[in-house]
């Protein structure tokens, strides 16, 4: 990390303004020999200076940059940015010259990196600068927000010292068992100890599955029975005619996605293939790819129609939908009433005429309420990346081995070792312990020039 980078961090296409960061302990130097304004050199820590990008001196573009020294800086190094017109020629021009006179091109993520590596942010938080730059919701932003200002970094942290105090507390035994006053660490106390610590974990644990429907969007299967008005369901949701509608049965082959946004919640809607009996080859793959999404799925909409009984297909499907989140929509209420829902609680049937779009509003209304309570809370302190989430799962598995080895009557020092592994895995989550391979890897997945 001696050398300066450069990048352009905006992005590519022509806009008013176009940003070129540069970074390093050559910065300033750097755009100093191509900056009009010789000032730049001496210039105070946060200050921006009007002039001109030029090569051999003639006038390239009008700009104005930023001076930021170091460390206070988001890399902690010394940083400039060139504020320069948003046009592709002009952009790629200054980019070029700042790579000629000595920086060199940033990977991708690779500023963000360097804030990690130089201790400005932890890697739940450099995880949360991509989240805040994917966010498509309020409630993504805000979890986003929630890792970039440390807070869910906080309380795993506040597990690791859990951890690290009851680890100490069995090698100061283990050390100098000739002192009285030291507090001996029985198995009862260490159980009482694990137990308090896993509660812990299962609470982030669970609240974090939550946080991921709202950094990921709400996986929703639309399914049933062919010709229900699945395709035409999807289509009054995003209000445009994503799925081809036929009085054909078996028209939707295939699955089509589209998302809408309802309170902040992100619905990743999928229209599925009808589920019937079919000797069509193509048809049935879809049909038992409709299946599959039941298991999969966040939340279903399941079609029924109004003017038909259930069938015995429809009535199995009902019973393996009950284990998720699901509403069940019950179409055609235009026709007469035929169909007998009795063992349904209320709160899931929403009764609607998709094609005169009766209906709509309520059931928009009661696809939101079983998350509202749940992931719309007041805390978005959450996990909301599946790395992070494994490695909490796996330092929560590892607490229940411990405790099963207390079971077992295992000494308390042989315990030491696992419990230090539990204490390592979740300081992978923030970075404190970590693979050079995986940071590479991690922070290869940002956008350039970030």
């Amino acid at each position: 990390m001696n050398d300066t980078i450069a990048a352009i961090s905006t992005a590519q296409g022509v806009g008013a303004i176009a940003i070129i960061r540069v970074s390093g302990p050559e910065a300033i130097s750097i755009v100093q020999n191509i900056f009009s304004n010789e000032k730049l050199s001496n210039a105070p820590t946060h200050t921006i200076h009007y002039g001109f990008i030029q090569e051999s001196g003639k006038n390239v573009d009008e700009v104005l940059v930023s001076v930021m020294r170091g460390p206070k800086t988001f890399t902690t190094e010394d940083t400039v940015e060139i504020n320069c017109h948003g046009g592709i020629s002009s952009t790629k021009k200054v980019l070029e010259l700042v790579l000629v006179h000595g920086a060199r091109m940033a990977e991708p993520g690779e500023f963000t990196k360097r804030a990690f590596l130089n201790g400005r942010l932890d890697l739940q938080q450099a995880e949360g600068v991509m989240d805040l730059i994917s966010a498509s919701t309020e409630n993504a932003r805000n979890l986003a927000m929630n890792q970039v200002c440390g807070e869910v970094s906080k309380k795993i942290k506040e597990l690791r010292e859990d951890t690290v105090s009851l680890l100490t507390q069995i090698e100061v035994n283990i050390d100098y068992p000739e002192y009285e006053e030291n507090i001996e660490v029985t198995h009862q106390m260490l159980l009482m100890k694990l137990f308090d610590l896993k509660e812990k974990m299962l609470d982030l644990l669970s609240k974090s599955e939550d946080g991921q429907l709202l950094k990921t969007g709400i996986k929703t299967a639309i399914l049933g029975l062919p010709n229900v008005g699945k395709s035409s369901l999807l289509n009054i949701l995003l209000n445009e005619e994503k799925a081809i509608v036929t009085d054909i049965e078996g028209t939707t082959r295939d699955t089509i996605e589209g998302s809408i946004l309802l309170n902040s919640l992100q619905f990743n809607l999928i229209d599925t293939a009808g589920i019937r009996q079919t000797n069509d080859l193509v048809e049935s793959l879809g049909v038992e790819k409709s299946k599959k999404l039941i298991d999969t799925a966040d939340f279903i909409l399941f079609l029924v129609n109004n003017n038909k009984e259930l069938t015995k297909q429809e009535v199995e499907l009902l019973k393996r939908i009950k284990q998720k989140e699901y509403l069940i929509v019950v179409n055609k209420i235009d026709l007469e009433s035929v169909i007998s829902l009795q063992d349904v609680d209320k709160k899931h049937i929403v009764r609607m005429s998709v094609k005169e779009g009766i209906g709509l509003e309520e059931l928009k209304q009661k696809m939101v309420q079983p998350f509202f309570e749940t992931v719309i809370g007041k805390d978005l302190t959450y996990l909301t990346n599946a790395r992070s989430i494994a490695l909490l799962k796996k330092a929560y598995e590892k607490v229940k081995e411990v405790e099963k080895q207390i079971d077992g009557k295992v000494p308390v020092d042989m315990l030491a070792l696992d419990i230090r592994e539990i204490w390592n895995d979740l300081g992978e989550i923030i970075g404190e312990t970590y693979e050079e391979e995986l940071v590479d890897e991690l922070f290869s997945r940002f956008c350039l020039g970030k």
